[in-house]
């Protein structure tokens, strides 16, 4: 390329913000974009828009007053992020749990992905242009927030779970409204397959579109449903299982491609492999304490350190509590699963069309508030 071609190139590429508010960033993003034409031609994301500080409030506050806090992360999974917390606590403080309590931890954070993956199925579809599936997406929704505000008394930033167990006990009426959830979700996946799963106009628009393959995935620390797309069988309920979910009989979906359409993918039979796990977990649901008694209110674990994984709606994600033997942790750190899922953006967008960026965002699936923690 010559000095005046190199000069015209140059005077076609111009930048375009998206974001930080805009409906399809799905929270406080902005991505700085390169264009020539309608082509991407450098992607950078921009965070920290909604900061928060949440983990010097975890160094600064007794292991209790935090719980509040972990649910404000993944909005989407709080009850997930409040499960994982206090299994690390309990793994520093050395708190055993009764068994009645895991199985019921376990129906309710699966219930909540669900709730979590519902929400992203019907936004992405909103997205690129579907608005039936978001109503249908939503109605499902509701029957969770519904059966989880009876336990919790919440609808969105959970609190549920304690150090040695849970808040309250599940009860006749919330199994009755779990179990009649997964008979509705029965005839629902045919019409969700019918609906978008098989709809050409989906297929054509999320095909081969924002591929992310193994390696690049591993180089940006993608993990979740995003890196299962890629066909890594990487799910920490299954590779390092906790609670009781070694005890369950469930599969890892996990895609062949790593574009947009097996993301989707990978989530819908996630969605299906929950229910299934859900199923199991209230079968197999034992009498007896949902709390361990007698835990101090004011927990001053020993000295010492703990690193406690576990899988949220959207990958990996990790406490990292160090004590000092006082009633607050001295060092707080959450591995989060958004930030590496997000950064792979830098190398999937540039090539692809301003309208395709839409759709490879949503089908990454990020959630701003856990990266601006």
């Amino acid at each position: 390329m010559d000095e005046l071609e190199k000069i015209e190139a140059d005077d076609r590429v111009y930048s375009l913000n998206l974001g930080p508010q805009h409906p399809s960033t799905h929270g406080v993003l902005r991505i700085l974009l390169d264009l020539d034409g309608e082509y991407i031609v450098k992607c950078d994301p921009v965070i920290g828009y909604g900061h928060r500080g949440h983990e010097k409030m975890g160094e600064n506050r007794q292991y209790k007053q935090f719980l509040p806090n972990t649910s404000r992360m993944d909005y989407l999974s709080g009850l997930l992020y409040n499960h994982g917390f206090v299994l690390a606590v309990e793994k520093l403080a050395g708190i055993k749990v009764p068994e009645r309590a895991k199985y019921i931890r376990v129906i309710a954070s699966e219930l909540n992905r669900i709730s979590s993956h519902l929400l992203w199925f019907g936004t992405y579809l909103l997205d690129i242009g579907g608005i039936t599936p978001f109503l249908y997406a939503f109605d499902d929704r509701e029957h969770i927030l519904d059966t989880l505000d009876t336990i919790t008394g919440s609808r969105l930033t959970y609190s549920y779970c304690r150090f040695g167990g849970v808040t309250r006990d599940i009860d006749s009426k919330f199994i009755d409204m779990t179990r009649a959830f997964l008979k509705r979700m029965e005839s629902r996946w045919a019409d969700y397959e019918a609906l978008v799963s098989k709809n050409v106009i989906f297929i054509h628009r999320t095909r081969d579109v924002g591929v992310i393959d193994v390696n690049l995935a591993r180089q940006y620390g993608v993990t979740g449903p995003n890196l299962r797309a890629c066909g890594v069988a990487f799910d920490v309920r299954r590779s390092e299982p906790y609670e009781v979910y070694d005890r369950f009989d469930f599969e890892i979906p996990t895609g062949t491609r790593g574009d947009a359409l097996d993301r989707y993918d990978v989530r819908f039979r996630e969605m299906q492999q929950s229910c299934r796990i859900i199923e199991q977990a209230l079968e197999q649901l034992p009498e007896g304490e949902f709390l361990t008694p007698k835990v101090p209110q004011k927990l001053s674990p020993p000295k010492g350190e703990v690193y406690t994984a576990f899988e949220s709606a959207r990958g990996l994600t990790a406490y990292y509590l160090v004590s000092d033997g006082s009633p607050a942790p001295y060092r707080c750190h959450i591995r989060v699963p958004s930030f590496g899922n997000l950064n792979v953006l830098n190398d999937v967008l540039p090539g692809t069309m301003v309208a395709d960026a839409i759709a490879i965002l949503g089908s990454i699936d990020v959630v701003i508030p856990e990266i601006d923690r």
